[in-house]
């Protein structure tokens, strides 16, 4: 897959382009994906994807950021899983966010050499967002182009948006926001110095700086596993505030690693999250923490070993 990082000179390949955020790459952007997908290949032409950087809200109303679900490498290699061809990665400015609907079709669209353009039913456009797939398909039909709308993809009779995915995470359903994904959540973050307290109770932590833009789950314990050298290691995560031992703290996330030794200092790990275990809670005493830190561990191995079991049945039996 090629990223572009800037508007062609010239009117581009003819192309299906998909337009969306497509933040978490959730199942409804799948299905979105899959329907440019059908028709670019029919048409023997490709399905390219139109993203801006940074996030629209984090340039007008940084007050108002919402946490991310995915980092933006992370949502290009998703992206390309899926069989997008390109991926037009461009700055979102405020002369971006002055455009009118129809100078955006106009100047930046029809740069992009569109044949068809495939988009969910909230997608919005141009200035304020005063674009809407109804005036879409309007400039469709004056310039040329035809337009596909996909309705909305439901679970439980609920919607499923990156916001629905946020609002899982935040509190704390790790197996809704699963099914919503169409994989486990993930967190990626890498690997600094921190207090060293784990070590002390035979519980050593790998601490985990994550970008400023992405969304931390709720704070809690959580069974986890990640991908190092080549294995799928098991682990157990706590996102919290160190409550047993600081008044007041900011958010961290720490998580052992069970059966591995090594040091994984200034590495990008990329954590999915299997299961939330627990609150987070202030303990008495180093005992009493280290007491319940046994009883996580011996929960998370049983739910990663089940978890394991299920998803080699699942793969023997061709499902999906």
């Amino acid at each position: 897959m090629q990223v572009i990082r800037q508007l062609p000179e010239k009117p581009y390949k003819a192309s299906v382009l998909a337009l969306g955020n497509f933040d978490g790459v959730h199942l409804g952007h799948r299905r979105l994906l899959e329907s440019g997908l059908e028709i670019a290949r029919k048409r023997g032409i490709e399905l390219d994807v139109l993203l801006f950087e940074p996030h629209p809200l984090k340039l007008l109303f940084p007050e108002k950021m919402i946490g991310l679900l995915t980092t933006s490498e992370k949502r290009l290699e998703l992206l390309e899983e899926l069989g997008v061809d390109n991926v037009f990665l461009l700055p979102f400015t405020h002369q971006m966010a002055d455009t009118t609907p129809e100078k955006f079709v106009s100047d930046i669209l029809l740069q992009l050499g569109i044949q068809y353009v495939v988009v969910g039913f909230n997608y919005s456009f141009g200035c304020k967002g005063s674009g809407t797939p109804k005036d879409l398909q309007h400039f469709g039909e004056k310039f040329g182009f035809g337009v596909s709308v996909l309705q909305a993809q439901t679970m439980a009779g609920k919607v499923i948006s990156s916001s629905s995915v946020r609002k899982a995470l935040l509190e704390g359903n790790i197996r809704q926001a699963q099914i919503m994904l169409d994989r486990y959540p993930s967190l990626e973050g890498k690997v600094v110095k921190g207090e060293q307290r784990g070590r002390t109770l035979g519980y050593p932590t790998a601490n985990l700086k994550f970008h400023e833009d992405i969304l931390i789950p709720k704070r809690g314990a959580y069974a986890v596993w990640t991908e190092l050298n080549g294995s799928k290691i098991f682990g157990m995560m706590n996102i919290g505030m160190k409550p047993t031992f600081h008044d007041e703290y900011v958010t961290t996330a720490e998580v052992h690693f069970f059966d591995f030794q090594g040091d994984l200092y200034d590495q990008t790990l990329n954590i999915e999250i299997v299961e939330r275990l627990r609150d987070e809670r202030k303990f008495s005493s180093a005992a009493e923490l280290l007491e319940q830190l046994q009883k996580d561990a011996l929960q998370t191995k049983r739910i990663l070993e089940q978890e394991t079991a299920d998803n080699r049945l699942y793969k023997s039996l061709n499902f999906r």
